[in-house]
């Protein structure tokens, strides 16, 4: 396991960078490429942006936001959001982007992660997961979709297994009951997944304090550290948070 990478989310909405809790009672936090630059010179090892209410609204992702953050960093771009077949991923990769995210597109069509896999390596391809507690499923974990919004009935834990079969190089799992909460990461859902995949887990989904991202590597099993709100009302700052993560025996890139 490399250097554990601290990875800010842009939660975007019409061309600003926005915030809610639990998905919703969504807050301005600023400008994407603001942001994105900003982050950059504090030491951010990969930027994500998340286009939230692509899927709710039926449309694409817009690529002029790709554009304008991905012409002020060099890290390592993943974009989410509306990303349904092989054209949209090959727009965002062309507009700047080093990654896609999908989410509600690829449980609808679980061959497109396949595909997507094949065409662009599967390094650049993230399945985002959402899940709430359900205790009728066999890992407690239900996968839910569109923005949260809608249940399936499957089981989170093993459609992560199924992704990384299809070729998903990162799994990055959100717990409903975290999210935007700052009451620290869903720590029992991320390690269900992280026990069950060996592709690189993303913790997201409520990171309030320090100990919560140190909680993520050493109890979620997690190697990528996402955040939003910490970063964006600027609690803490990506280098105080690999600070603490070394001086806790973490390898990071300082």
């Amino acid at each position: 396991m490399g250097p554990i990478k601290i990875m800010p989310c842009l939660d975007m909405k019409e061309g600003r960078v926005v915030k809610g809790v639990h998905f919703l009672d969504l807050k301005d936090a600023g400008d994407p490429v603001e942001n994105a630059a900003f982050y950059q010179r504090e030491g951010a090892d990969e930027l994500a942006m998340l286009d939230i209410a692509a899927t709710v609204e039926n449309r694409k992702t817009r690529l002029e936001w790709i554009k304008a953050v991905s012409a002020v960093i060099n890290i390592p771009l993943t974009m989410g959001g509306g990303i349904a077949t092989l054209e949209d991923i090959q727009l965002v990769l062309e507009a700047g982007a080093d990654k896609i995210s999908m989410n509600s597109a690829a449980v609808k069509d679980p061959s497109l992660v396949r595909a997507a896999a094949k065409a662009f390596g599967t390094k650049r391809i993230t399945v985002a997961i959402d899940a709430r507690r359900n205790a009728e499923m066999p890992s407690g974990f239900e996968l839910v979709v569109s923005g949260g919004t809608k249940p399936v009935g499957k089981d989170a834990v093993v459609w992560a297994i199924e992704c990384q079969e299809l070729g998903a190089g990162v799994i990055l799992p959100t717990s409903m009951d975290g999210d935007g909460t700052q009451a620290g990461y869903d720590l029992e859902f991320t390690k269900a997944i992280s026990d069950a995949v060996e592709v690189p887990v993303v913790a997201s989904g409520g990171a309030g304090m320090l100990e919560h991202f140190y909680e993520a590597v050493v109890k979620g099993g997690a190697q990528i550290l996402l955040a939003a709100s910490v970063f964006h009302y600027r609690l803490l700052s990506i280098r105080q948070v690999k600070e603490y993560l070394q001086s806790q025996g973490l390898q990071v890139r300082l």
